[in-house]
């Protein structure tokens, strides 16, 4: 399963068209995400650098705050969702303080929650950083594919609620794979 959610990330990625140099995973979902979709980038052709950054800063051994490789170039993020953007925030940060560049976020599911304000979580990270925000899916799939199965009116209901809750208003399209394309 990990190799198959690998493989969706570097499909999303290739589909974007979104130029980088390495990835990075924040701390801890993100490590093993970082390392399934470097994987799959390599089945596919392209070697790309990872670099992992730890919960605490290590004093003994390899030290830093960071693992792998040094932070350089373009840096894509690694995530597996968007909430408040702190994640994406402390990941910018150690990026740029590493000397390097970060152009992009990718995540496996665009909630569609809202952020601060009206807009999206994911809304916020690309206008305060500029940078876009790959998704591989979106509440909107997850809705469509809900549906599409028949007998989910109990799941149906309590994505409603969810996005009646937490959902941004309107909610204008991400960058993200087509439907259907990702397997």
């Amino acid at each position: 399963s990990l190799r198959r959610l690998g493989q969706f990330y570097a499909k999303a990625l290739v589909s974007a068209g979104v130029a980088f140099d390495m990835l990075f995973g924040p701390a801890y979902k993100g490590i093993p995400l970082v390392t399934a979709t470097a994987v799959a980038l390599a089945e596919m052709g392209r070697n790309v650098p990872i670099c992992l950054n730890r919960k605490e800063v290590k004093d003994h051994g390899e030290g830093g705050m960071t693992v792998g490789a040094p932070l350089a170039g373009h840096v894509m993020i690694v995530d597996d969702v968007i909430s408040a953007g702190t994640s994406v925030r402390e990941s910018v940060d150690i990026i740029r303080a590493g000397g390097a560049a970060p152009c992009g976020v990718v995540i496996a599911l665009d909630r569609m929650e809202r952020g601060t304000g009206p807009l999206s979580a994911a809304q916020e990270v690309q206008q305060i950083f500029q940078i876009p925000v790959v998704s591989i899916a979106d509440l909107d799939d997850l809705v469509a594919y809900l549906t599409s199965q028949g007998g989910m009116a109990r799941e149906l209901q309590m994505v409603a609620r969810y996005r009646t809750q937490y959902g941004a208003v309107p909610h204008v399209a991400q960058t993200q794979v087509e439907p259907g394309s990702h397997g």
